[in-house]
């Protein structure tokens, strides 16, 4: 994929901060809130997390991994996103965000894994949980990748591959994609704050940002490709969660569980271009996103941030194309509403720039 030209690219581009206030770790968890719990676990368990702790009016569901818990739903009268958590490195991490505007008390977080925790809210309304000092519990069983007879290097002899008919083990929570309006404010506030690098940017023809894909700032140490990914919209929404599996076979086994028991397909399989993931997306009951992955790009801190055009075509290397419905947002009313007021009071957004993601991804 050509980089896009730096001489068109006139608006501000997400980039890292020379000195943030923390540097966040990980992805703890997501939260949600649903009216139907019962109709909430069915989904999560078909897609491949297990339960962690159930109560009448909360849902923790985990990975195979150490991570306590890495899906929160509360039972509530709406069906929304309600935002997600952070981990930091320790204590002295949430004093200094402690001193942020509108930044809650620190306390002893109640659930699963404990530790101390400190809420936020982003530009864009979104709720971050700021955790530290968590514990992490028992790995769960899950099968070994399979190894595959490749051209020059012939792994699998006297052996066959027959993964089971069943849920693939989810291993943990990846990434999490949000759409905002204020876009400049909130992609800075995220490298300010948490230290987070911009590893793609995806750039509409005005050359403004349109996606832009953040990892983590570990050093060294290789980091996921993206952790949080955030896309140019008309109003704060959720876009899709991913979660890792252990290999392709997984990813297809899923596909083939999730249709045998009457999911709803999002778009997969494939293979992203930005992160490599290859990936299949299916819908909750409440129409929400959540994706299967595996082999995706890890990105140490010195990897230079790309720049690329945008477009439909240009999320995928291979499999379907992106179809419409996936970017196509639901007009309720509180969303017209949304898009009204935005439009007149974000700087980041226009009719003409709206006119331009409809023509690239209606």
């Amino acid at each position: 994929m050509t980089q896009t030209d730096s001489s068109l690219m006139t608006t501000p581009q997400p980039a890292r901060h020379p000195s943030p206030t923390v540097k966040a770790q990980a992805l703890a968890y997501l939260i949600f809130e649903r009216p139907d719990l019962q109709r909430a676990e069915q989904f999560l368990a078909d897609f491949g997390l297990h339960r962690a702790s159930r109560t009448e009016d909360l849902l923790f569901m985990r990975g195979t991994g150490p991570s306590p818990y890495c899906y929160r739903v509360h039972r509530g009268p709406q069906a929304r996103f309600r935002g997600f958590g952070l981990l930091v490195s320790g204590h002295a991490d949430l004093e200094r965000l402690a001193r942020l505007p509108g930044a809650g008390a620190i306390r002893s977080m109640t659930y699963p894994g404990g530790g101390y925790v400190l809420d936020l809210t982003d530009p864009s309304g979104f709720r971050v949980e700021v955790v530290a000092e968590q514990s992490q519990v028992d790995e769960l069983p899950h099968r070994d990748p399979i190894y595959f007879n490749l051209a020059g290097d012939r792994r699998r002899v006297n052996a066959t591959q027959r993964p089971a008919a069943q849920p693939p083990d989810v291993l943990r929570l990846g990434h999490v994609v949000i759409e905002v309006a204020d876009y400049q404010a909130t992609s800075a506030w995220y490298t300010q704050h948490f230290g987070l690098i911009p590893s793609d940017v995806q750039l509409l023809p005005d050359g403004s940002p349109a996606v832009t894909f953040f990892r983590l700032d570990l050093g060294d140490t290789p980091a996921d490709h993206h952790t949080l990914a955030m896309a140019q919209g008309f109003a704060p929404m959720y876009s899709h969660s991913a979660f890792e599996v252990v290999d392709a076979d997984a990813v297809g086994m899923g596909q083939r569980v999730l249709r045998e028991r009457g999911w709803r397909h999002a778009w997969g399989i494939g293979r992203h271009i930005l992160g490599s993931q290859i990936f299949d997306y299916w819908q909750d009951p409440w129409g929400d996103k959540h994706e299967h992955y595996c082999d995706g790009d890890l990105f140490t801190a010195d990897r230079p941030t790309g720049h690329h055009p945008v477009s439909r075509e240009a999320m995928a290397q291979w499999g379907p194309v992106m179809p419409s419905s996936f970017t196509k947002p639901k007009m309720t009313p509180a969303n017209i509403a949304a898009l009204i007021r935005n439009l007149r009071r974000s700087p980041d957004l226009s009719v003409g720039k709206l006119v331009t993601l409809a023509k690239l991804f209606g």
